[in-house]
């Protein structure tokens, strides 16, 4: 029990965000691209709400990191023009909202920062007191080779059912690649979530300018469900999925209860795979007139669950795991019950459990099947003998199409 209780103190610690900072994105500016993975050279734009609504002078720094996300060791003039740490000086205050708060937004690159290389990155926002306040991935990439992926529905028979396969191609005619095992390191990615991820994986077959990954069990994924959502682009009147609206402090929307089942079958539902949008029909300019609404979700179970603790699942909080999102148990109403200061917007989101070995999985309550639709990307890692960082070759993606 100690140990377990250490392991959740030191999860939450390194997911540790400030309770003041919402709404956190990185995207490239094209309208609907959610994904942080993106060509070298792309502009990509972070943007974030201080609800203390003080305007505080944040910075952001750069980091360019391994393909595991460690520390790689370059200094910053080896992987930038300008610098790697700037003041952000975007910033404006919200407008005629209920909930106060200061929007901060950065684009890279700007005039003080162009990153030259590709490769993993991490960008970290800091206070006054160079103390991190949070951190998001992105991953910038050349186009040196080209990688094919398929998606299949899972060949092993016990797994029919509830899992897809991914099978890839690297190919590589304007690269020499001597010895695969050492200089290639790929990732396979589902939904843009780091926490679903497969690495150390070996070609299964050579081929002049080509490497081939086909496995049949290695690089299987749960298909997990389509993503659960709710629309509070109207702050209040109920919209999609929100059954009661409440005027209080702010404004309170209550989402339909969730019933759990473990017979659950699948039903197909159009999702954006876990994303957010910000929106309001409400005001001009979703990023400072939108307001903040209290979302109570709620999942009707006969009993606890046992070993296991609930928590709401999105990109949101980058599917963090933290004390916001837990959802704890009423014996009276037999639900579980959570509630998270969301901006206005279209949400999709699940419900996972951190089990008692301490891992993350997004299918007890929802379950998992072949059917669902979800986005695959492999990113291609490539460090030649001699070279002092990894370069990112290429990314590919695939979807899975039932009816293909």
């Amino acid at each position: 029990m100690q140990l377990r209780l250490l392991f959740l103190f030191l999860f939450l610690s390194n997911n540790f965000v400030s309770q003041n900072i919402k709404t956190i994105q990185l995207r490239p500016l094209l309208e609907n691209n959610f994904s942080s993975i993106v060509p070298l050279g792309t502009v990509l734009e972070l943007s974030f709400d201080d609800l203390e609504a003080d305007s505080k002078d944040y910075q952001y720094k750069i980091e360019h990191m391994t393909h595991d996300w460690e520390s790689s060791g370059l200094s910053s003039g080896q992987f930038i023009d300008g610098f790697d740490q700037n003041t952000i000086i975007d910033v404006s205050n919200s407008f005629n909202t209920f909930q106060n708060y200061t929007h901060y937004s950065v684009r890279i690159p700007n005039s003080n920062t162009r990153i030259t290389k590709s490769g993993n990155y991490l960008l970290s926002i800091l206070n006054n007191y160079d103390e991190v306040i949070f951190t998001r991935r992105f991953v910038l990439y050349e186009s040196s080779a080209t990688i094919g992926v398929a998606v299949e529905r899972s060949r092993n028979t016990k797994t029919l059912n509830t899992q897809q396969t991914v099978q890839f191609s690297v190919n590589h005619p304007r690269i020499i690649i001597n010895n695969p095992g050492q200089e290639i390191h790929v990732v396979v990615l589902k939904n843009n979530n780091w926490n679903e991820k497969i690495s150390n994986l070996q070609p299964t077959f050579f081929k002049p300018n080509q490497l081939s990954y086909t496995y049949t069990n290695k690089t299987n994924f749960w298909g997990g469900n389509e993503y659960l959502n709710f629309d509070s682009k109207i702050i209040r009147n109920s919209s999609l999925n929100i059954v009661k609206v409440l005027k209080k402090d702010l404004f309170h929307h209550y989402l339909y209860p969730f019933k759990f089942t473990p017979f659950q079958k699948y039903s197909y539902s159009p999702d954006i795979n876990g994303q957010f949008v910000i929106r309001t029909l409400e005001a001009n300019d979703s990023k400072t007139e939108a307001d903040y609404a209290m979302m109570h979700f709620s999942v009707s179970v006969e009993k606890p669950f046992t070993n296991k603790e609930l928590y709401i699942y999105g990109a949101f909080n980058d599917f963090k795991i933290t004390d916001e999102n837990k959802m704890y148990y009423d014996a009276k109403t037999k639900t579980y019950q959570g509630k998270i200061l969301f901006k206005q917007g279209f949400y999709n989101y699940t419900f996972a459990t951190l089990e008692y070995n301490g891992s993350i999985n997004s299918n007890v309550i929802n379950g998992s099947f072949y059917e669902t639709e979800n986005e695959y990307t492999v990113i291609v890692y490539y460090k030649p003998f001699g070279s002092f960082y990894e370069r990112v070759i290429g990314v590919g993606t695939g979807f899975f199409n039932q009816n293909r």
